[in-house]
């Protein structure tokens, strides 16, 4: 029998994230909804296989789980891509190891896709592990955003994760993002050049293009723990992954805008490395180093070649 839900987890070294995710997904799911998780492990060394093993085996129930080992460290579009052509659901919730669904979150994101045809993706509020909300769905980067952050207005004028209704907005984060998978694949999913960092945006941009909506959908709430985002041990590489991302992107669907698009980036980065100068707490190498590789996005190291070295060695 199809299912009519596909949950799609992606796991990096996140065991603990993992499970905990895991036990949300098992306690907020509908149960009138009939579901499959897939679960796929990137690469992980630290024994994040065999916990899904014992979670699927006492608390999951082996039919309706299915664990992925890719056996390699790939980007995270091509491993939600991976995810979504191997769904069997019309609609696939994609969830980073980190998050971890809130009551009655599945039911609004299902809600809001019935109730809006023509949207190819819905995204959940995120909230930090204290359950502030976090800024989640945002306008299409372009001419206004590049502006807007230039002159520090950017959480103004582009961030759209606001109020309290089902918006249409430009994109959504992929950490708890309902898809139909028509759409995907009518897209071809998501774009594996991206290795992580503006792969939903331009997921997104590319469904608009095709004529689909992007909602977002506020009283579906999932905590997110942006365990990436909060590990400085890969701190550098991922900034540099950050802005060659957002650099692709502006160079694959505003051409013109790209040479320009470099400098105002890097411009607010460098008034912060300034002022952190003379502001406790602050570190200006930290901004520098976001304003150098806003400049040239395409120098440095990032997580992709940390992903290649361990695949380099592994095969080894």
């Amino acid at each position: 029998m199809v299912p009519d839900l596909s949950y799609c987890v992606v796991n990096t070294n996140g065991r603990e994230h993992l499970l905990a995710c895991l036990e949300a997904i098992r306690a907020t799911h509908p149960g009138r909804v009939d579901h499959e998780i897939l679960v796929l492990d990137n690469a992980s060394d630290d024994g994040s296989p065999d916990a899904v093993r014992e979670w699927i085996a006492t608390r999951g129930g082996a039919r309706a789980v299915e664990l992925i080992e890719t056996g390699r460290r790939n980007g995270k579009a091509e491993n939600d891509s991976t995810l979504l052509e191997r769904a069997r659901a019309p609609l696939c919730l994609l969830l980073n190891e980190d998050s971890e669904l809130q009551p009655k979150a599945v039911e609004e994101l299902l809600g809001a896709m019935r109730a809006n045809p023509g949207a190819g993706a819905a995204g959940a509020l995120l909230l930090a592990p204290d359950g502030a909300p976090q800024p989640c769905a945002w306008r299409l980067p372009g001419p206004l955003s590049l502006l807007a952050g230039m002159l520090f207005l950017h959480r103004l004028f582009t961030v759209e994760s606001r109020g309290d209704r089902v918006t249409e907005v430009g994109w959504v984060q992929s950490s708890a993002m309902l898809v139909r998978r028509q759409a995907a694949a009518e897209v071809g999913y998501l774009d594996p050049e991206f290795f992580v960092y503006s792969d939903e945006t331009d997921f997104c941009k590319r469904l608009h293009d095709a004529g689909w909506s992007i909602v977002f959908v506020p009283r579906a709430k999932a905590i997110h723990h942006e365990q990436l985002a909060t590990d400085r041990s890969a701190g550098s590489r991922r900034v540099v992954e950050f802005h060659r991302g957002r650099d692709r992107y502006m160079r694959k669907h505003h051409r013109r805008l790209a040479w320009l698009a470099r400098p105002l980036s890097a411009f607010p980065y460098l008034l912060r490395a300034l002022a952190a100068r003379v502001l406790p707490g602050h570190d200006p190498g930290w901004y520098m180093l976001h304003a150098r590789q806003a400049l040239r996005p395409g120098s440095g190291d990032g997580l992709a070649e940390a992903a290649a070295e361990y695949n380099r060695r592994a095969a080894g």
